[in-house]
């Protein structure tokens, strides 16, 4: 990997998840994200090594095939699997959350976000990937809430995902929505209309296993 020219302190990361921290980088004069899975030393390092290496590498193919579905993601610039290390585009833009928290977004324009979320997803579906991690933090609209939405982080996801994969990150999206707005229902409606477009063969049985996960849920 070439060697990115950092904009950011190396000790200063842009954000740290449980699993990764990702720092602000100039690649060649392109603003980048430098995304780099963290050792866990309560994992036996062999252990660890492995589990950083295969979840870098399902992340950056799982980036790839996304976009060959017509699934807006950060361009992957480069990866480096020694190091779990990830090289990405720095998108812009607001994300879901922060367009579900806003008062002053119209309703027509949300419930037109939430739509193309939907699609964006059924069509990832269609084409056998599930996202894994589905929060409405993962989700980010580079020309705002009137274009199409990208999904960030992957690396939770899968090829050739079931169909109990395929309901969990339906369900996600349910709960999300039912914490984050007071009245979720007319947005889940335009989620799942733009989901039942996005993926017209299988949706039927994804919305019924998501319903059968959210059951097993409530009364476990």
């Amino acid at each position: 990997m070439p060697a990115p020219r950092p904009a950011t302190a190396p000790d200063a990361p842009l954000a740290r998840g449980a699993e990764a921290s990702i720092r602000r980088v100039d690649w060649w004069g392109f603003p980048a994200l430098l995304k780099e899975r963290d050792s866990k030393s309560y994992r036996p390092k062999a252990l660890d090594d492995r589990l950083r290496r295969e979840r870098t590498r399902t992340e950056a193919r799982l980036l790839v095939e996304a976009r060959r579905l017509g699934v807006r993601t950060p361009i992957l610039y480069d990866i480096d699997v020694a190091h779990h290390r990830l090289l990405l585009e720095e998108l812009p833009g607001p994300t879901l959350k922060a367009l579900l928290e806003d008062p002053s977004l119209p309703a027509p324009a949300l419930a037109g976000a939430v739509r193309a979320f939907g699609e964006a997803l059924g069509r990832l579906h269609a084409g056998g990937i599930s996202h894994g991690d589905l929060t409405s933090s993962n989700v980010l609209y580079p020309s705002g809430p009137g274009g199409p939405p990208a999904f960030l982080d992957l690396s939770m996801g899968a090829r050739n995902a079931g169909i109990e994969e395929l309901g969990i990150d339906l369900h996600l999206v349910e709960g999300d929505f039912r914490a984050l707005v007071a009245r979720p229902a007319p947005l889940l409606r335009s989620f799942l209309e733009g989901y039942d477009a996005g993926n017209p063969g299988r949706s039927k049985d994804v919305r019924a296993r998501a319903r059968q996960i959210k059951g097993r849920v409530r009364y476990a």
